[in-house]
């Protein structure tokens, strides 16, 4: 493939995206994150792939969905990297596993549990899915100024939604079961199915990625609009930053 060709999946090239990119899972979600951006445009829509690119501060960004769970994540993942971008906010919702927490507190990411399949395609289930350190204090920063509430800690990466939300109707149900509570007295926040391969192959692929998730505890989900404001502060602190140590900011 050509440096200027379009990537299979996700149907862009270089140019189409900028270096900061968000990565909730739901197509549906890009249109109201980009709402958000500066001079949002529509540059892609694929299978499960739909991206908008616009700015902030001056700086391309997009949005780009992953679908559902680390196998299409990983694929948009790799695919943007070629196109130039470089740096990468998941952003999304989860289950809670800690049992205080409390619907509609955020959780920022340092690391993941490799609970899934895809990450073992690439290294050894000992190599740790670790969140850049750029994208944790960016999202820590972001959080206290839109007045999030959050908690910073570790996720667990799944395959399964419904091995989560009924085990006991699984032929390995006993280890669910026991695998979770192991999660909950390790002390992680929350569960989704997406992070751990993001990190993984962001540590392989030399990029940051990081994520923010809005979670899910016994009563019912509120708005999302504090996490997509944080995600989007979460990119001006990356920028700030960036700007500050010389970076460039364009591909």
């Amino acid at each position: 493939m050509e440096i200027n060709d379009k990537q299979y999946h996700i149907q862009l090239k270089r140019g189409d995206v900028g270096k900061y990119v968000l990565l909730p899972g739901d197509p549906g979600r890009c249109e109201p994150i980009s709402r958000l951006f500066d001079n949002p445009k529509l540059v892609a829509t694929n299978r499960e792939y739909v991206t908008y690119t616009g700015t902030l501060d001056g700086v391309p960004v997009s949005v780009t969905s992953t679908g559902i769970g680390c196998p299409s994540a990983a694929i948009a993942l790799e695919e943007l990297v070629k196109c130039g971008a470089d740096t990468f906010i998941r952003v999304g919702t989860s289950g809670h596993i800690q049992k205080d927490i409390k619907s509609g507190e955020l959780a920022i990411i340092t690391a993941a549990i490799r609970d899934e399949g895809t990450s073992r395609h690439y290294m050894p289930i000992e190599f740790p899915a670790i969140a850049s350190i750029d994208t944790v204090l960016a999202l820590q920063a972001a959080a206290k100024k839109t007045g999030a509430t959050f908690r910073t800690g570790i996720t667990q990466s799944k395959d399964s939604f419904y091995g989560q939300h009924e085990p006991e109707r699984m032929g390995v149900a006993r280890d669910l079961l026991e695998r979770w509570k192991a999660w909950e007295i390790g002390g992680a926040l929350c569960s989704e199915m997406e992070a751990s391969a993001l990190f993984v192959i962001a540590s392989m692929l030399r990029v940051r990625a990081g994520g923010v998730m809005m979670v899910h505890g016994k009563e019912p989900m509120p708005s999302l609009d504090i996490l997509l404001e944080t995600a989007i502060q979460s990119l001006r602190e990356l920028i700030s930053m960036d700007r500050a140590n010389g970076k460039k900011l364009t591909i």
